[in-house]
């Protein structure tokens, strides 16, 4: 049935020339990397035509979509999301597909739409494809581009929210899109949701819908941003699919001192006392654990690296060498330091109100990340013995997260995308991921749901550095190519053989 629909898309479908390549082609008969298995001996990948010339045209149509949803300015705060909803539901107009819209606070909510499945409804087979309609705050100065100009120079297009999280939500779009045109018979349900407020806790959002509509989004199985496909050199490394992500909890340090003049300095200077905390704090490396998830991931990626970088990587958590693995692997990567132990990040200072006054009172925010399963006690305990200051306090935000369940690495939508990606990506290994950020998935881990982070873009570490930062930017022919590897996923999943 894929081989048929592809080649009607073949037929009405237009070539589309990709802009920038970066990474080479390889037509080799596809493996895919199955945990607790080396490369070598992992099944091979079932046999596929690349469906890259058989959706071309509708990855145009999304280029065009993500600089459209770009342009328009979400960030969060205010969010202001339904006002990209309309679009996308102008998008869904055009092509037959119903969608609603539900308003959590004016001007903010969710939009979702279904394709029905030709058999008996049922929830618990159903495939959720989601993505948030928010994108952080900017300072404009900072940008080379418009951030909200959707400007695409030298192969690369260019916005906040690019990558976090309008292109996914371009691409899922894209694929929802292209079931349709196909005329697919599916064998569950496909729903499509853009929702508000993840940059913010999901409260207008994600928790919105699954509190007040869940009957609109009910599944068994959904798929997600907060995965990876690594490029290095121009070639996949490997690609993540999250099945777990860390906890996050923000936590407000608080100093306190006596007011006066800034010309009669005085030792309780809260400012100063909150300073000395935070460098406290900043400097601090929690102890070292592992998970079932982060053991594969390390395990898995070693054969991929440098004989260096492989060495420490098996040697983590070994008896002997295993702290000083531990701290090779931090000082190479901040992203493998992060999915290693708890972190504690200072984010924010508060304090003052002129130049020549000293405040009685100096605030800072920590965000903390604990591993799945920690608890914060005895990190905050042991913060507080860090900084050993009577006049510094720490008060625990509320709403702050907690451990889900993790996906399984044996469902069926697992083993799909592991066969995908080895259609996608030749050779290139699979491996479970916990991702260091929190994403809206955590709510629907909460409902039984199989939730898989994937960001299917092939990107390097400088485009994915550039998440919540200045000049935000996404590779179009990585855009691209995560359109053809995400359709494969979800036509391989739904669509009746």
């Amino acid at each position: 049935m894929a081989r048929t629909i592809r080649r009607v898309l073949i037929r009405t479908l237009l070539t589309l020339t990709s802009a920038a390549p970066v990474y080479a082609q390889n037509h080799a008969r596809p493996s895919a990397h199955v945990l607790g298995q080396a490369p070598s001996q992992a099944p091979a990948a079932q046999a596929a035509p690349s469906s890259s010339a058989d959706i071309s045209q509708i990855e145009n149509e999304a280029l065009v979509w993500l600089q459209n949803l770009i342009r328009i300015n979400t960030s969060n705060p205010p969010g202001n999301e339904l006002v990209a909803a309309k679009y996308l539901a102008g998008v869904l107009e055009q092509e037959g597909i119903h969608s609603e819209t539900f308003e959590s606070t004016p001007g903010r909510g969710f939009l979702v739409a279904r394709l029905s499945s030709s058999a008996m409804p049922d929830p618990s087979r159903a495939l959720l494809l989601m993505a948030h309609l928010d994108v952080v705050g900017v300072d404009k100065s900072k940008w080379s581009v418009d951030p909200f100009g959707g400007v695409i120079q030298a192969g690369y297009l260019y916005g906040r929210g690019a990558i976090d999280d309008k292109g996914m939500l371009a691409a899922n779009l894209a694929v929802f899109v292209a079931l349709k045109r196909s005329g697919a018979r599916l064998n569950r349900d496909v729903i499509f949701i853009a929702e508000a407020d993840e940059e913010d806790g999901g409260a207008q959002g994600i928790k919105f819908a699954v509190d007040k509509h869940w009957d609109k989004i009910a599944s068994g199985f959904a798929i997600n941003e907060n995965g990876r496909v690594i490029l290095k050199n121009g070639k996949p490394v490997y690609v993540g699919i999250q099945t777990t992500e860390k906890v996050a909890i923000n936590v407000d340090v608080v100093a306190t001192g006596t007011s006066g003049h800034a010309s009669v300095p005085r030792k309780d200077n809260a400012v100063a006392h909150l300073a000395a905390a935070m460098a406290k704090i900043g400097a601090y490396e929690a102890p070292v654990q592992f998970n079932s998830v982060t053991r594969a991931y390390f395990d898995g990626l070693a054969p991929t690296q440098d004989e260096d970088t492989r060495k420490w990587m098996l040697a983590l958590g070994t008896p002997d060498r295993g702290d000083h693995a531990a701290r090779w692997i931090s000082d190479a990567n901040p992203t493998w330091n992060a999915l290693l132990r708890d972190t504690a990040t200072p984010t924010m200072l508060q304090a003052g109100i002129r130049q020549n006054v000293v405040p009685s009172e100096a605030r800072g925010v920590v965000n903390i990340r604990m591993l799945p399963g920690n608890q914060l006690d005895p990190l905050l305990a042991k913060l507080k013995q860090l900084v050993n200051d009577p006049q510094v306090r720490f008060d625990v935000e509320p709403d702050g997260g907690e451990a889900a369940p993790s996906s399984s690495l044996t469902s069926d939508l697992y083993n799909t995308i592991v066969h995908a990606a080895g259609r996608t990506f030749p050779g290139t290994p699979v491996l479970p991921y916990m991702s260091t950020g929190f994403s809206d998935s955590w709510e629907l881990r909460m409902r039984n749901v199989q939730a898989y982070g994937l960001d299917p873009f092939p990107l390097t570490d400088e485009d994915l550095s550039r998440i919540h930062a200045d000049n935000e930017r996404i590779p179009v022919d990585s855009f691209r190519k995560g359109i053809d590897f995400l359709y494969g996923v979800v036509s391989d999943f739904t669509v009746a053989k």
